[in-house]
């Protein structure tokens, strides 16, 4: 994993190649804003006035914490194991 961090107040984006479908953003990436790390994705749109993007800003610990939780859950949703081995 990468120790790269953004300036502050500043991100990148990149590509999305292995976007499926519409629902996925078209560029992904990373930015820093107000001292909180964020994931960033982009939907390249046509409008009115042209073509535009649309951004979207997700907190890395949120998205950190939710798989966390989905773990977690998953977890303790397995069966209970048996101790009682018979031999």
């Amino acid at each position: 994993m990468s120790d790269f961090q953004h300036k502050p107040n500043s991100g990148s984006l990149f590509k999305n190649d292995k976007r499926e479908s519409d629902a996925q953003p078209h560029a992904k990436g990373s930015a820093r804003i107000g001292g909180v790390d964020y994931w960033v994705s982009a939907w390249t749109n046509d409008g009115k006035n042209g073509k535009y993007q649309a951004l979207k800003f997700t907190p890395k610990d949120e998205v950190h914490e939710r798989g966390m939780e989905r773990a977690r859950e998953a977890v303790e949703d397995q069966p209970a194991l048996d101790d009682d081995i018979p031999f």
